[in-house]
């Protein structure tokens, strides 16, 4: 059942404004025609429109994904709170489990975009999303995905747009740091091979490497479902390499470090997106000391919208947060500035402000969304250090 995070009049307002767009002559309406009900007076911070205006998220929540999800839940519900603290724009923010299943994304993508959401984020993962975004782009629904970095994300239409940074923008930079840092000569490449992200960050591994000069003496595959390393990390110590690049979800990482330290592989491990979650150091423990990882944020940022991000989200869940929430808090703070650019909730005018989004301060620091609706702002390359995710130097 859908579960509506923060008003608890959301239902009644809903089926008001339906009742309302039904009923009148003057075309009044909540599903994204423009104008109507979620249209208000005013522009950016005296923007006031009277109606809420209903935000959908399918993440995560169990399924392999889960732990991505968590943290994209609590950014989103953080974000909305303190926006509806706001004067004159008020959101009412549905969650909805994505299950990491494709299937279940379908049906949520479809529940939404019937029921009037006027922006869809989510889903979590990248493979999920190839199967899901169809719907909202059929249906004229904008779509703000917060976590898919996989290529071709947004070429599946002009209503889907992202505020993550795709593996094509990080990786490579994290390679160059590493072969700088570590002085890498020869290197093996690892990932699972059945799953549109982590293909499309072994896909942008392998051609870094390749610029950057670096021999790749082998690459291995896994399934994202296996937990067992053993045997590709005793071939992969066989070739004696430099380090060990991987592409694969926080699931597989874990047990790859741990068995790669256990095996006596003391090298560099270099992770892609996958491995940018606490989850890495708080169950590999030492293991995941020195294991690099590229990113879109480092909670070391000292703009001050990241300094407030980071103390309420601690206040709040008891715990720092992650790049997820981090992406999972910008994204809240882009649709407001899309809706408060023309006042209007509706979905087109959505669509029209996330595409003039440039230089807006954020968690992540300055983001704008290009042409292609991907976001360009500075990605960091980080290290594991004292159970902690620090800035490679």
């Amino acid at each position: 059942m859908r579960n509506n995070l923060f008003k608890m009049t959301a239902v009644a307002g809903a089926l008001a404004l339906t009742l309302t767009a039904c009923g009148s002559d003057d075309g009044g309406d909540t599903d994204g025609e423009g104008g109507g009900a979620l249209a208000g007076e005013g522009s950016g911070d005296t923007c006031v429109i009277e109606a809420e205006i209903p935000i959908g998220a399918a993440v995560s929540l169990t399924g392999a994904a889960a732990s991505y999800g968590e943290s994209q839940k609590n950014g989103l519900e953080l974000a909305a709170e303190h926006l509806n603290e706001k004067d004159g724009v008020t959101y009412a923010l549905t969650v909805e489990d994505d299950q990491t299943d494709p299937k279940q994304a379908i049906s949520v993508f479809e529940t939404f975009a019937g029921d009037g959401t006027s922006l869809i984020i989510g889903p979590t993962l990248s493979n999920t999303a190839f199967q899901a975004q169809p719907i909202a782009q059929e249906e004229s629904v904008p779509v703000l995905a917060i976590s898919n970095t996989a290529a071709g994300i947004t070429a599946q239409g002009d209503w889907i747009f992202r505020d993550s940074l795709t593996e094509g923008q990080v990786i490579p930079q994290t390679v160059a740091k590493a072969v700088e840092t570590y002085g890498l000569e020869n290197v093996i490449v690892m990932y699972s091979n059945d799953d549109a992200f982590t293909e499309s960050g072994y896909d942008v591994m392998a051609s870094s490497l390749e610029e950057e000069g670096i021999t790749v003496a082998d690459t291995l595959t896994f399934s994202k479902a296996d937990t067992d390393f053993r045997a590709l990390l005793t071939e992969a110590k066989a070739a004696n390499p430099d380090a060990i690049f991987v592409s694969g979800l926080i699931e597989a990482a874990i047990p790859l470090v741990t068995q790669a330290r256990e095996l006596g592989l003391d090298m560099p491990i270099i992770g892609g997106n996958g491995f940018n979650n606490p989850q890495l150091m708080a169950d590999a423990g030492d293991a995941a000391e020195g294991v690099v990882v590229g990113a879109a944020w480092n909670s070391a940022s000292d703009n001050p919208e990241n300094a407030d991000f980071l103390s309420s989200y601690e206040e709040k869940f008891g715990s720092g947060p992650d790049q997820f929430a981090a992406q999972a808090y910008a994204a809240m703070t882009i649709i407001d500035h899309a809706v408060r650019e023309g006042c209007d909730g509706s979905r087109e005018a959505i669509k029209a402000g996330l595409g003039n989004i440039t230089d807006l301060p954020t968690v992540l620091g300055p983001i704008s969304i290009n042409a292609d609706r991907d976001a360009e702002h500075d990605a960091v390359v980080q290290v594991v250090k004292d159970g902690k995710f620090t800035v490679l130097p």
